[in-house]
Order: structure tokens, then sequence, then C-alpha cells
């Protein structure tokens, strides 16, 4: 991932809040043959081993995929976090000079390593625990694995392999403007936030969470 200054983010208990808060994956590996397998998941981030994790989720038995990891060497999971389209009307500095263009800001981390595959049904069976309690566990009446009956739980689990992404190399890329005047920046802020998309407004709140205000270093910018 192309990472200018500005926008690399190397602290790993932001990494992981973004991974915890955004949670579906689009993984991606090589093929034996040349090729590229793709596929979009949730993945639950266990902190250990420490310092970057694991990565844990699961696969339709039937999806190709499943046997290219099985030969990979590694794989990569990216998670997209905000993005919104800026708009140089935003820019202080349009009025000022008129020097400006558009952009895209965007949010998203990369965690690289091995895979292992699981197939033993207890194994399964706690990694597909894991992951419900995550995405359930805020409800006011959440639902368990254990609430289904166990014959058809096990079908379902026949029809899944599970797998764990050891994470050798994670990578942050927050670009949130940080390249711009800080007049720019709270130009950007205030507009995305009074858009009608949500997309927009999930933008400005991160930015207004996430980057610090900066003065920009000549020659840091692009996409």
């Amino acid at each position: 991932m192309y990472l200018p200054p500005a926008f690399r983010e190397d602290r790993i208990e932001v990494l992981h809040a973004l991974i915890r808060e955004i949670v579906f994956s689009t993984l991606v590996s090589a093929t034996s043959e040349g090729g590229v397998e793709v596929t979009h998941l949730p993945l639950l981030l266990d902190p250990e081993p420490a310092p970057f994790g694991t990565l844990l989720g699961h696969l339709a038995r039937a999806n190709g995929h499943v046997r290219a990891l099985a030969r990979a060497r590694e794989a990569v999971a990216i998670f997209l976090g905000p993005e919104a389209y800026v708009s140089p009307s935003f820019y202080p500095s349009k009025r000022a000079h008129g020097r400006v263009v558009p952009t895209w800001n965007y949010v998203a981390v990369h965690a690289t390593g091995p895979v292992e595959l699981v197939e033993e049904p207890g194994e399964l069976l706690e990694l597909v625990r894991r992951l419900t309690e995550q995405q359930e566990g805020a409800r006011e009446e959440p639902w368990a694995v254990g609430d289904a009956p166990d014959d058809f739980v096990a079908a379902q689990l026949r029809g899944i392999v599970g797998l764990r992404l050891r994470i050798h190399r994670i990578e942050g890329k927050l670009k949130l403007s940080q390249n711009r005047p800080a007049a720019d920046r709270q130009g950007v802020a205030a507009g995305l936030a009074a858009s009608a998309a949500a997309d927009d407004r999930a933008m400005a709140a991160c930015m207004r969470a996430l980057a610090p205000v900066r003065t920009p270093t000549e020659g840091e910018g692009g996409t």
C-alpha cells in the first residue's frame, strides 16, 4: 500500500480498534497458477500473539479460495473504513488562490500473514461462537449458537472451513486531509459533516477523531 508519511498510521492500538470497528474485510491471496483469489468476509481480531494478533473467520467449504489458502504462503486482509469524495469547494484556499483539486479521503488497514485452515469440529464450533458473540453481544436479546438445535449446527459446520491469519505485518493509512492547511482541513470536515450522505458524515467524524492538525511537508499528497 502506498503510504506517504502524512497518512501513515503505525499505532497498533489504533489499527486494532479500526479492525474491530470495521469487522468486514476483503481477503486476498495468490494461487499456485499465478492468479488471485478474493473473498469478502467478517473477521474477528484476537490480540494474541502480541504485538499484531490473529484474525479469525470462516469460508464456505465450496469456495475455491479454501484450496488456494491451503497452498498460499500468506494472505492479506483489507479493512476499509469511512471514505468520501472531497470537493475543492470545501477549501478556504480555493477562494484565496484557486490552486486546488478534488481528492478522496479514506481509511484502510492491511493485515498480512500466513493462514491456517480450521476443520476440527470442536475448534470450528468455538470459532463460530466467538464470531457470533462479537456481533450479538451488544444486542438486548443476543442470539447464541446454542439457540439452534445441535444437529442443525453440526450440519452447518460441515459446510464451512475456519481460518486463522496470524498477522506478521500490519499497515494503516488514514487519508484525512493531513496534507492540507488547518483551515482547509476544518473546511473539509465541516463540508462533509453537513452532507446528506451518511458516509460523508462518518468521514467527518473520523477526521475530527483521528487526524491531528499539522503543517504539510512540500511534496506530500496523492492517493
